[in-house]
């Protein structure tokens, strides 16, 4: 596609996921092509590696999957949960990985709070006083609503449990991993798994997932965890900086280039930068009569939820919107027109956020 092409057909993404990719990233895919188990690929793995160690804030394994993030969360469960699992529930990913427990034929228990709000530690600590679960699944952030929850928190009241030392926490951070400081060790986390098309700002198609020993040696007691997904398996072959079936490659010349470029900002920075564009989401809202749907303290650094108390058109919004060349989310679910979200992550700058304020705002009339 030539670039004059290329550019008449964009649509600036202020949506939780896929994200904005930048060219120079998207052409990073344009490579030759070469096989999965030639010394390049291996090379391209070998520098990709501990770019993600940094990323994941992890002296422990990081495996790569062609997959989304979707399949690393089944992965988790049909790896390392073989008595009962908790699944804290308080949005529409958290409650698939309800599904996905249930669907892989674990025993399960359901730990809810009202879509908008956090799972707590305290209540976390409650259901695992009984000791009959070794696995618990949590989102860090939840898209559907725009909440963050606290998980060094619950990961500090699954370790003080009965049988705390032997759970499994099971961490998705499909939407907030590389635009918010998740450490894996000092959390002592045992899979945090996230996916390429979200504040990576990649193309979707990959998955990662650090995974402590304590996860590993559980693994080699559970039967059944298929083949695809095999935490072993996966892990024999990162040894050799490849995979165990052909990857995508073209995706991991654009992860290597990103990769570098995340480095090059600094993570610290990156971190800081998400914080900034989700505080200047806040006040544009709040300057227009509207309310977070997240509590204070619990509000997303990658994506924020606004509650529609203005009865805006959405749709219509929208449509104004890809005239402009960009677009924000509807409300996800039951919340479809009673919300709406608007994504900062990945590599959106405060001049594309503004940019952003400014025709919403053309819109309304303001």
């Amino acid at each position: 596609m030539s670039e004059n092409n290329r550019a008449d057909k964009h649509v600036k993404l202020f949506i939780p996921g896929p994200t904005e990719v930048r060219p120079e990233v998207l052409d990073a895919q344009t490579n030759w092509m070469i096989g999965h188990r030639m010394p390049e690929c291996l090379d391209l793995i070998g520098r990709i590696r501990p770019k993600l160690g940094k990323v994941f804030m992890t002296e422990k394994r990081v495996l790569i999957n062609a997959s989304t993030g979707t399949g690393f969360m089944e992965a988790a469960i049909r790896n390392v949960a073989n008595k009962k699992v908790l699944n804290c529930v308080n949005g529409a990913f958290s409650a698939r990985w309800r599904d996905i427990t249930v669907a892989c034929g674990r025993d399960n228990a359901v730990l809810d709070a009202e879509w908008g709000q956090p799972i707590l530690p305290e209540a976390v600590a409650e259901r695992l006083a009984s000791g009959e679960f070794d696995a618990i699944t949590v989102v860090h952030n939840e898209t559907s609503t725009g909440v963050t929850n606290p998980i060094e928190a619950i990961a500090q009241a699954v370790r003080q449990a009965p049988n705390g030392e032997e759970i499994m926490i099971l961490v998705d951070s499909v939407s907030s991993m590389a635009g918010v400081a998740i450490p894996f060790d000092a959390w002592d986390l045992d899979v945090l798994l996230t996916s390429s098309q979200k504040a990576f700002a990649l193309p979707a198609g990959l998955a990662f997932a650090a995974v402590s020993d304590r996860a590993m040696a559980k693994a080699k007691t559970v039967p059944n965890r298929g083949w695809y997904f095999d935490f072993l398996v996966l892990e024999k072959y990162l040894l050799k900086n490849q995979t165990p079936a052909t990857t995508a490659v073209s995706l991991l010349y654009a992860l290597d280039k990103q990769l570098d470029d995340m480095m090059a900002e600094g993570m610290e920075n990156r971190y800081a930068r998400h914080l900034a564009m989700r505080d200047r989401t806040l006040e544009w809202a709040e300057s227009r009569g509207l309310t977070a749907f997240a509590p204070e303290g619990y509000r997303s650094p990658t994506v924020t939820c606004i509650s529609n108390d203005n009865n805006y058109d959405i749709p219509a919004l929208n449509a104004f919107l890809r005239e402009k060349g960009m677009i924000i989310s509807n409300g996800y679910g039951a919340l479809k027109g009673k919300n709406f979200r608007i994504a900062h992550m990945g590599d959106l700058q405060m001049a594309d956020m503004e940019e952003l304020f400014a025709a919403i705002d053309e819109f309304l009339g303001q």
